[in-house]
């Protein structure tokens, strides 16, 4: 091996953060060619994860260190959110010590790469990619350590909308309001911003309905007027009760 091409090694490992993943489109910014790639692969310094994926050799890589080059080096808005989110920050009603289903949400058009959907990571990964929020929200996104990097997660306020977007197709109305039972120090502005933004009436409701319902004290702080609720009655639930107020379908024993 070159001297250059042993200090390109060099510089790579010591750059390489531990359980993270780089793409091919990353390894060609050190000036490393596909045949480099290949020399490095047979001298195990590193081994691929996929097509145009790679890992340190022998490294213990996880679905968030493939998610910290989705958003770092593919440029993705691609983050964890929804129920997954409020489990990482300590929310969700019933904790395991695995997680055993990862909810990522993206927006649409965005596809998460092949090499990523063809790993097994060990977690059934459930994408999303909506138009819940407008393209590009920043609102109610932040930073979460895991190991020795940061990915961008949702906010406890934003995940709860995500979760409640994932209503019924993958929690019961009892799961979302059991862990929104828990949300008692929510920020009302930034609630009320992702709110505004929101663009699903079935969500806005049911926010509200469980705001409102679990009395926590941030909830007097919501400005519900200047929050577009559509008109006409939503069915949420076989055989619920209508609330009037919000105008939905809910279960009897929360009638």
């Amino acid at each position: 091996m070159s001297t250059d091409n042993r200090t390109k090694i060099n510089i790579l490992v010591n750059d390489w953060i531990r359980g993270t993943v780089k793409t091919a489109a990353a390894l060609r910014q050190y000036g490393i060619t596909y045949e480099l790639i290949n020399r490095y692969k047979k001298s195990r310094w590193i081994e691929p994860l996929g097509d145009g994926a790679y890992k340190l050799f022998s490294d213990f890589v996880e679905w968030q260190g493939a998610l910290y080059a989705i958003q770092r080096q593919l440029k993705l808005s691609v983050h964890p959110g929804g129920k997954t989110s409020l489990e990482l920050q300590g929310y969700a009603h019933y904790l395991t010590d695995k997680m055993r289903q990862v909810f990522l949400f993206g927006y649409r058009g965005e596809k998460l790469p092949g090499w990523f959907n063809n790993y097994n990571w060990q977690v059934t990964i459930q994408y999303t990619a909506n138009q819940l929020f407008p393209q590009n929200t920043a609102a109610g996104l932040t930073k979460y350590k895991y190991r020795d990097f940061e990915i961008t997660i949702s906010s406890p306020e934003r995940a709860i909308l995500e979760m409640l977007n994932h209503f019924p197709e993958y929690h019961s109305f009892d799961e979302c309001y059991k862990i929104f039972e828990n949300l008692t120090t929510l920020r009302p502005q930034l609630c009320q911003e992702l709110l505004a933004k929101c663009q699903s009436i079935k969500v806005k409701r049911m926010f509200l309905f469980m705001a409102d319902y679990t009395g926590h004290s941030w909830f007097e702080n919501i400005n519900i007027q200047s929050i577009t609720l559509g008109s006409g009655n939503r069915s949420l639930v076989n055989g619920g009760i209508l609330n009037r107020k919000y105008q939905i379908t809910v279960p009897k024993e929360y009638a």
